[in-house]
């Protein structure tokens, strides 16, 4: 019997038990979500890679921000539409796959918050060194290590459960985490948690330094006005976004570690995709319309399309005109 229940080829996802009618409108309010996340984040990833203004460290790592936002709810939404209208259920490799990307967006995320918290110590607190240090090949290096240090932790965390005997197939979420196929197994999983530990240690850094970086930011520009007014422009928009992130990630893995069975279905379901509903929404309108270049392109960008439009109503006009 055990034989035949560590056998897994498919999972259960659990969480969307709703009526048809129910079903239909959470379909088409998540497909409009998902929509605004993909045209808020792919609207800021162009305007920052066809505007060579913005070709600055401070709007790279937005703009991988953006690029990150996209990898990672691409994992989740898609799957979840499929769900709402078909039985749901997930292969053992869907299962996999769809942990190792939101895990690895989500590391992706703090990997590129962190860097985007120096440069902003290093635009502020040393100026004099910034252009000369932030260069080119060292901002594409800071990238570079950004994505393949999250996507080589969760691929380690992935890899540590394949093969492992599951004495269950019903996952208590909407969608597949590594958390919940640990408490799956038949026995303890000793190489993921010595992975997972190592993750979580690595990633605790990343915040320790986030928040270090912002301490002595708002100590240093507190002494001066000029700084002040940098910090509030460029710095505001990236603690926003911190803090946003933060607290759903927080929210999230404490739910799922600690949180009570008694709670209703649909809070259990907030809890478990707030941190992909809020930060991909928000990100995109912070930064839109709180860093003045991005905000000064984004108007320009609607102004001359309204201009083009306008012209041509009235070359129509005048034509309309001539011909009688």
């Amino acid at each position: 019997m055990m034989e035949n229940v560590s056998i897994v080829k498919m999972f259960t996802l659990s969480g969307l038990d709703f009526t048809l009618e129910q079903r239909i409108t959470l379909f088409l309010l998540t497909l409009l979500w998902y929509l605004i996340i993909l045209l808020g984040n792919a609207t800021l990833i162009v305007v920052i890679i066809v505007d060579k203004n913005l070709h600055e460290p401070m709007y790279i790592f937005l703009c991988n921000l953006c690029i990150n936002a996209l990898y990672g709810t691409v994992g989740f939404y898609p799957k979840f539409l499929l769900d709402l209208l078909s039985s749901h259920v997930i292969s053992y490799a869907g299962c996999m796959l769809q942990g190792f990307v939101i895990h690895s967006s989500t590391c992706c995320d703090f990997s590129i918050l962190a860097l985007m918290a120096y440069d902003r110590y290093v635009a502020i607190c040393r100026p004099l060194v910034y252009h000369s240090f932030m260069t080119k090949q060292r901002v594409s290096v800071f990238v570079l290590f950004s994505w393949v240090l999250p996507l080589y932790c969760m691929f380690m965390n992935t890899a540590s459960l394949l093969g492992s005997r599951l004495c269950g197939s019903h996952i208590n979420r909407v969608y597949c985490v590594n958390w919940m196929i640990v408490t799956l197994a038949c026995s303890p999983l000793k190489a993921n948690t010595a992975v997972a530990y190592f993750n979580m240690l690595f990633y605790f850094g990343h915040f320790v330094f986030i928040i270090w970086s912002y301490m002595y930011l708002i100590r240093t520009c507190m002494s001066s006005k000029e700084n002040w007014g940098k910090f509030m422009q460029t710095c505001m928009p990236h603690l926003l976004s911190l803090i946003t992130f933060t607290i759903s990630v927080l929210l999230d893995l404490l739910y799922m570690r600690f949180g009570s069975a008694d709670l209703s279905q649909d809070f259990s379901n907030f809890m478990a995709i707030e941190f992909l509903l809020i930060p991909p929404v928000v990100n995109p309108l912070v930064y839109g319309l709180k860093l003045t270049k991005i905000r000064n392109k984004l108007v320009s960008f609607v102004h001359i399309k309204g201009t083009d439009a306008k012209c041509r109503i009235m070359t129509l006009h005048v034509s309309g005109k001539l011909s009688h």
